[in-house]
């Protein structure tokens, strides 16, 4: 029979807590033994997040109080500048998934730069493993730290790595035009995040500054072999879950559909429409799915890439459990392959 493993989950209070709790409490290879969430310590789970009151699960706790002796793998759900930290002072023989943005990066510098604060877990950092399975999947096997993509850059790096891989576009010339629920925020209380803030609008936020533009850098140069820097802009949508990013390329359309169609060919995750279709974003929404489209553009030699994810699924938690199962060694598509919720 299959192993059980125990799981904690630390910072279980905010969204993607809650994710990774609704995707593993049917998961059949793993049991939720500990959650932590500081600031509602000693609430259950059901209170704080009554959908998910019908389940079993322990009460939340502070994370001094996790006995961690008892625990195979720790999802890590913390925000960012605190989960290293805490990590830090993990037991090592612990394997652990940060959905923070805090290990994402290996230059130390560039973190520095982006994030405004010397990293202060730099042994761990050197170590940790980015966390896009289909492309460090071997990687992630071996990890005992994996780092979560941002979900921005996940929705962008799906539909353009291949393509620098393959050579079938101009580096020079990537434009990602995208837009994003506003759970991507965070649970945390925000003034611009408030119902008569975002409903009935439609803005874009940290142009030409936001932070996932280090890994856009980071990840696309390295599939260039040679410095890439795209023109990235994120607009916040009147919607809870979701992201849809539309892609402008210099390159033959039938080619990017080609290269995109054999790269993801054997990925349980990864959808590649027929050529001239567009993906939604409420046709992969709840699900661990990525949807990609390709059109021509009217103009010859140029094309759009359209990439969709559910920002909390594939972008973050069900990612985080896709990772987990890697390292594991449990199947890969475990707990996760609930299509998407519709309408």
């Amino acid at each position: 029979m299959q192993q059980v493993f125990d799981i904690a989950i630390l910072g279980a209070s905010g969204y993607t807590g809650a994710e990774l709790v609704r995707l593993i409490a049917t998961h059949p290879f793993l049991r939720i033994a500990a959650l932590s969430a500081d600031r509602k310590a000693g609430m259950s789970m059901g209170e704080v997040f009554p959908h998910l009151r019908h389940l079993d699960l322990p009460p939340l706790q502070p994370i001094g109080a996790v006995d961690f002796a008892a625990i195979d793998l720790v999802f890590c759900a913390l925000p960012h500048a605190t989960s290293q930290e805490v990590i830090a002072g993990l037991p090592r023989s612990l394997r652990i998934v940060d959905l923070s943005a805090d290990f994402r990066l290996r230059d130390p510098e560039v973190y520095a730069r982006w994030y405004g604060h010397e990293h202060r877990a730099l042994d761990l950092q050197a170590e940790a493993v980015y966390g896009l399975t289909e492309f460090y999947r071997d990687e992630i096997r071996s990890a005992r730290l994996v780092a979560g993509t941002g979900c921005n850059a996940a929705t962008g790096i799906y539909g353009i790595l291949p393509l620098l891989s393959a050579g079938v576009i101009d580096p020079d010339e990537i434009i990602i035009d995208l837009a994003t629920g506003v759970s991507g925020a965070g649970r945390g209380a925000k003034e611009g995040m408030l119902h008569s803030e975002v409903s009935e609008g439609y803005h874009a936020y940290n142009v030409a500054k936001h932070r996932h533009l280090a890994e856009f850098d980071q990840e696309f140069s390295r599939a260039a072999g040679r410095p890439v820097a795209v023109t990235f802009t994120p607009h916040l949508l009147p919607q809870n879950r979701g992201i849809l990013a539309t892609i402008y390329l210099r390159g033959e359309a039938e080619a990017i559909h080609a290269a995109l169609a054999s790269a993801y060919e054997a990925e349980p995750f990864v959808v590649v429409l027929p050529l001239g279709e567009a993906p939604a974003t409420r046709h992969v929404r709840g699900s661990n799915f990525v949807h990609l489209g390709v059109i021509a553009d009217r103009r010859p030699g140029r094309a759009m890439v359209f990439s969709t994810l559910d920002n909390l699924a594939k972008g973050s938690s069900g990612q985080a459990l896709q990772n987990a199962n890697l390292m594991l060694g449990l199947p890969e598509t475990a707990g996760l392959m609930a299509a998407p919720l519709f309408p």
